[in-house]
């Protein structure tokens, strides 16, 4: 087997990903740019993270982002939002997914980034990325921050999830259903988690895709894997005592999602400007692919 240059080649047992999703969590936008509690720039941050995201792959079926898009709804929030990841969408060519948050306004949100008449109804969609659904739901509560799924949405869902898609459909909130480390997020979770379980328990659903917490988590839900990806504005310093945990401007982090026909893994990336070595690389890749596998095994497992 010979790689092409700039490919990844198969060495393991399991081929190629059939998809590629970049999940990204909490931007917390404001309008004119203003640090948000006047010392996190949300929006160098956020740069930051979106030359991670160009770096880590050239072309990912999607760019999902999980909620608090902005952080006081305002709609320069939402137009500076735009303008800072439609480049980055268009050179790629990938699609943007924006899933609404508490800290959101689904009127402005509408208006701001999805071009629709500015009303209270929840901000839902269905995507088919080439056989891989994925349906965004609208956690939000309109005047709250704790999250919920009304009826008609539970039943919308539903619906959607009658007929199985070709590689499976992960959802995308913003509340998780899974309990926090941290005391202070249990107080905002999402209501009427059992109705939810009984909609997507023996659905086709293969995976949640969630934020809202501002650290990196995973658990299960009805059987799904839930992964929650840390935020890009601040995080939360989880190092302390579950008490006295509160945020920090480091650790930001977004993931890259790899699905294949037998699993889904969540990576997650670190956005941080840190000394690397320069040992492995495309070059020592392709090498690699020469050699059959008994010589790989010789080369990179045996220890001298």
């Amino acid at each position: 087997m010979r790689a092409t240059p700039g490919s990844l080649p198969v060495f393991g047992r399991h081929g190629s990903p059939s998809h590629v999703i970049i999940h990204v969590s909490d931007p917390h936008y404001l309008a004119g740019g203003v640090k948000l509690g006047g010392r996190y720039d949300v929006e160098a941050n956020f740069a930051r993270t979106l030359e991670s995201i160009t770096a880590v792959h050239p072309n990912p079926d999607a760019i999902v982002v999980t909620g608090d898009l902005a952080d006081l709804g305002e709609p320069d929030a939402y137009r500076r939002l735009r303008s800072a990841v439609e480049p980055v969408v268009e050179a790629l060519g990938t699609t943007i997914v924006w899933v609404a948050g508490n800290h959101d306004e689904r009127p402005a949100l509408r208006q701001g980034l999805l071009d629709q008449e500015p009303t209270q109804s929840p901000i839902t969609g269905v995507w088919d990325l080439d056989g891989l659904r994925l349906i965004a739901l609208d956690t939000s509560v309109p005047g709250w921050h704790h999250g919920d799924l009304d009826q008609d949405q539970l039943d919308w869902l539903a619906g959607v999830l009658r007929e199985p898609a070709p590689h499976g459909t992960l959802l995308a909130m913003h509340h998780p259903p899974l309990p926090s480390h941290v005391p202070l997020f249990d107080i905002l979770e999402l209501r009427h988690q059992d109705e939810l379980a009984g909609v997507i328990r023996g659905s086709d659903v293969r995976g949640i895709l969630a934020g809202h917490l501002h650290y990196s988590a995973h658990g299960t839900f009805a059987g799904v894997p839930v992964s929650v990806a840390s935020a890009t504005c601040y995080t939360m310093n989880v190092a302390r005592a579950a008490a006295d945990v509160n945020g920090m401007d480091a650790a930001q982090a977004f993931q890259i999602v790899h699905v294949r026909p037998d699993t889904i893994t969540h990576t997650v990336v670190p956005v941080v400007d840190a000394p690397t070595g320069d040992h492995f690389s495309q070059a020592w890749l392709d090498r690699m692919a020469t050699l059959s596998p008994e010589q790989r095994l010789e080369a990179f497992s045996r220890k001298r």
